[in-house]
């Protein structure tokens, strides 16, 4: 039995599997198709809505043979792919990514002549609509919805690069920043695919124009999707290289003390204390730049998420009495400051959560992670749905408890569009 014919039996259209799971229909039929999978978190969702195990929803993706008039018959049967708005992003995104190279070798004379009589001020004008892009999607609750702006953006950045319209290098540096943007909000979706694509163009791109900054955020980035899927190893060597391209940026900003930061989540992963604590010193060292040497839009490091990350890596490594009194004190700065994220609460609840888990207190993990949920849910958040996952495989003995067993099923039913 296929993807689609156990969604029938159980009386479903892709809508409604669609609304279960929390993706667009039109990524049912990728999966039903075969043309692609489910992300890692979002299978736990699908199978509970399929009402299936996980070896049983392996069973359903795995193609069965089919016969060449079979497989004709049925790619005339999907609907073509290329006014799908993903597609339409990859597109933009490798026209960026094909010129860039050409562009960034030119010489004096031919940079010069590319741009004469270009219109003053527009690379910096793709620069300030960056940073507000950046700020909408840090305050919206529902990442996605940024993304049609995204790639407006993108086709209009195109058009200046066409239309040889001002510097090259300045509008190259602004496609790695929206690059790195579109990878935020495909990560946040749970595409891992789309955003490590993403965030390994906008290190092509930032590579071409020397832009080191940029170029080590979107290594930071990359390494996020390693984490994501618990390769830690291989984040800690994207990291490394990071760290190396920093120290080659400018020093008036934060990119070195970010590279530290999640360093030290990769460190606390692999279970080295030492190291991570070494990592988490380097990252304070933030707190001595100026408030102007902030990046508002791809760089936003500016010290104040140091508390949390800080527990969050002590329940990592264990060490749960360093992390339960740092947890609450950042719990509590998420209620104080104003316009403070859905996201960035719903980690640390998450994390407090986790404590409770690990000391079998049933009362904690239900107090906090119900809250965690009911933010993932408001806000949509695939980070808070993916670390609350990640909590249910420390339920243990505890997953006999009724209640417990609830808030297993409301997590693994959390939609993460």
């Amino acid at each position: 039995m296929g993807l689609a014919k156990r969604r029938t039996t159980l009386g479903y259209s892709q809508e409604k599997l669609a609304r279960l799971v929390g993706v667009d229909r039109t990524t049912i039929g990728r999966w039903e198709s075969g043309r692609i999978n489910p992300q890692p978190p979002q299978r736990r969702g699908l199978a509970v809505a399929l009402e299936v195990s996980l070896q049983e929803l392996d069973d359903l993706l795995t193609p069965s043979r089919v016969t060449g008039q079979e497989t004709a018959g049925r790619q005339a049967l999907d609907p073509p792919s290329a006014g799908d708005s993903d597609e339409m992003i990859r597109r933009a995104f490798l026209r960026i990514l094909t010129v860039s190279g050409a562009l960034t070798v030119l010489s004096a004379e031919e940079a010069e002549a590319l741009t004469e009589g270009a219109r003053q001020g527009e690379p910096a004008d793709f620069a300030r609509m960056n940073s507000h892009l950046w700020q909408v999607y840090r305050l919206a609750r529902a990442k996605g919805s940024v993304y049609p702006v995204i790639r407006d953006q993108l086709s209009a950045l195109n058009e200046a690069l066409a239309g040889q319209r001002g510097s090259a290098q300045l509008l190259l540096n602004a496609a790695s920043d929206l690059f790195q943007l579109a990878g935020e909000v495909a990560f946040d979706g749970n595409r891992y695919s789309d955003a490590a694509a993403s965030y390994s163009l906008a290190a092509s791109v930032g590579k071409d124009t020397k832009a080191y900054d940029l170029w080590a955020c979107a290594l930071v980035r990359h390494a996020y999707v390693d984490m994501s899927e618990q390769h830690y190893h291989q984040a800690a060597q994207v990291l490394a290289a990071a760290e190396q391209l920093a120290r080659r940026g400018d020093s008036n900003l934060s990119t070195r003390h970010w590279v530290a930061s999640v360093q030290a989540e990769a460190y606390a992963a692999l279970g080295d204390l030492d190291a991570c604590e070494r990592s988490m010193e380097r990252a304070e060292k933030v707190r001595d730049l100026t408030v102007d040497s902030i990046n508002s839009g791809w760089l936003r490091f500016d010290g104040a998420r140091l508390a949390e990350e800080r527990g969050s890596r002590y329940v990592r490594l264990g060490r749960l009495d360093l992390a339960e009194g740092v947890l609450k004190n950042a719990l509590a700065q998420t209620v104080l400051a104003s316009g403070h994220s859905y996201r960035r609460r719903g980690a640390v609840l998450t994390d407090l959560a986790a404590i409770g888990a690990k000391r079998r207190d049933a009362e904690q993990v239900l107090a906090y992670g119900e809250e965690a949920v009911g933010l993932a849910r408001a806000s949509g958040s695939g980070y808070v749905a993916r670390r609350l996952q990640a909590l249910c495989d420390e339920f243990g003995p505890l997953g006999r408890d009724p209640r417990v067993a609830e808030l297993g099923v409301e997590i693994a039913a959390l939609s993460t569009p």
